[in-house]
């Protein structure tokens, strides 16, 4: 039977506050991003250029090339990495893998969901429908495995080169990108914690309960 206790609470701990310098960094790329949304809900993905990105972002293409390596990355690039690794270490030593994974990646999630559910709607639309964006996707979730993979060595004090690590978190990192596709899939109805959360318990289970 499913237990019905609720996600955990998020063990980020509080981010230092920024520098007026990373202050300005922050909001560019905000307003790169939010310019971006926008021109791809008007004309499309594929009609929107880097051009016009920066144009509507009030900065040069140059600059958007130093935030965003590709348009793709406007759309698969966040914060959420650094915010799970730090969360990934922070839970208590000893604690099962999958069950560590859950206490560190659904309270980001949630606080994600509550700040800017529509913008994740839009680019799981996106990684769902473009091509480009799935196949740059690849690459993005190759570096989320390979900084899990650094963690879970970290925690089990396995040496880094130990194939293990690298296994638990491609596993890990497939049902969690299978899990945000599936809710997009399905049209959004659902909380997506709710999805992810389910989609864990099930990888915890040893896929027995199939």
């Amino acid at each position: 039977m499913t237990s019905k206790a609720g996600p955990p609470q998020s063990s980020v701990l509080p981010e230092p506050p920024l520098g007026l310098r990373e202050r300005k960094k922050r909001r560019t790329r905000e307003a790169i991003r939010r310019e971006a949304y926008r021109l791809f809900r008007e004309q499309g993905y594929d009609a929107t250029t880097v051009d016009q990105i920066a144009d509507a972002a009030e900065v040069s293409p140059s600059t958007f090339f130093r935030y965003f390596p590709t348009k793709e990355d406007v759309v698969l690039t966040d914060e959420y990495d650094p915010a799970i690794m730090q969360a990934l270490r922070a839970v208590a030593p000893g604690t099962p893998i999958v069950e560590t994974v859950r206490q560190a990646v659904l309270g980001p999630l949630r606080a994600m969901m509550d700040d800017g559910r529509a913008e994740m709607e839009i680019r799981m639309r996106l990684a769902v429908a473009e091509p480009a964006v799935q196949a740059r996707s690849y690459h993005q979730q190759r570096e989320t495995m390979r900084m899990m993979a650094e963690v879970f060595a970290e925690r089990s004090g396995r040496d880094p080169d130990d194939p293990q690590p690298r296994y638990a978190a491609a596993t890990v990192v497939g049902v969690l990108n299978e899990s945000m596709l599936l809710w997009a899939e399905n049209g959004f109805v659902r909380d997506p914690v709710e999805v992810v959360d389910e989609a864990l318990r099930f990888l915890a289970s040893g896929l027995h309960t199939m």
